[in-house]
């Protein structure tokens, strides 16, 4: 049985502002195990955000308890490189964060790059490169301090649709291929489906678990190849009605 990479055990949190309360969870309960990749759904402003901020340390649980082993390496809905840095020095920048820019990890993320594509872009700057590729290297700058959990908000929304398409189908094969778990908040229903081993639906503020489901596509694991198959657009049919229910 694999470990659990997150647990979340009957987690409330509340917001305290001049205004009163505001309940942003309420009895949020679920795990993560090593090497699974799961997709987060809910309403509009159901606090998908604040779950990611409570896996990260961010927050702290008015009540209840969450348990993380293992680091985290957090991925936002932009790239947030910073301009006036090659590709390479914004790769290398957790690294110097955290006081870990030693010539072993600076060659680790120097390889990550090199072998998913950006190797010829190392010396360029982010305004030379698409907003995909982008994308590909704020992946690569996650993964550069080796993280054990992933944290994803929303990471493809800032993209038009084909671009998002393709970088889905990108971040999919290095987050498989590097045997990383991942936790993915979105909000689009097909890139859940698409991307995930399970789904968790999540009901309206106050945050809740309504329904998870696991996702058998045969053991496939490619985006698009899941787009193109029969039972898609039933589990698309099935979290539509439990979102707008």
């Amino acid at each position: 049985m694999k470990k659990e990479m997150l647990l979340f055990s009957d987690v409330s949190l509340i917001y305290h502002t001049a205004r009163g309360e505001t309940k942003a969870a309420e009895g949020l309960s679920f795990s993560v195990s090593e090497g699974e990749f799961v997709a987060v759904i809910g309403p509009s402003g159901c606090g998908k955000t604040t779950l990611l901020s409570l896996a990260a340390g961010l927050l702290k649980p008015s009540s209840g308890s969450i348990e993380r082993h293992g680091s985290c390496g957090y991925m936002l809905q932009k790239d947030e490189l910073f301009r006036w840095r090659t590709i390479e020095k914004n790769i290398y920048l957790p690294l110097e964060i955290k006081h870990q820019k030693t010539e072993e990890n600076r060659l680790r993320a120097r390889a990550l790059a090199v072998k998913y594509g950006l190797g010829d872009f190392l010396q360029s700057y982010p305004s030379q490169l698409s907003g995909g590729m982008r994308q590909r290297a704020a992946l690569i700058r996650t993964l550069a301090t080796d993280p054990d959990l992933l944290l994803l908000d929303e990471p493809f929304s800032a993209l038009d649709y084909q671009t998002r398409l393709n970088v889905t189908e990108d971040v999919a094969e290095i987050i498989r291929s590097e045997g990383k778990t991942a936790l993915l908040i979105t909000h689009d229903i097909s890139e859940a489906i698409s991307l995930a081993d399970r789904v968790l639906v999540l009901s309206p503020r106050p945050a809740r678990v309504t329904h998870e489901h696991t996702l058998d596509f045969g053991g496939e694991k490619k985006p698009m190849r899941r787009r193109e198959m029969s039972g898609f657009s039933g589990w698309f049919e099935i979290l539509w009605k439990e979102l707008n229910g």
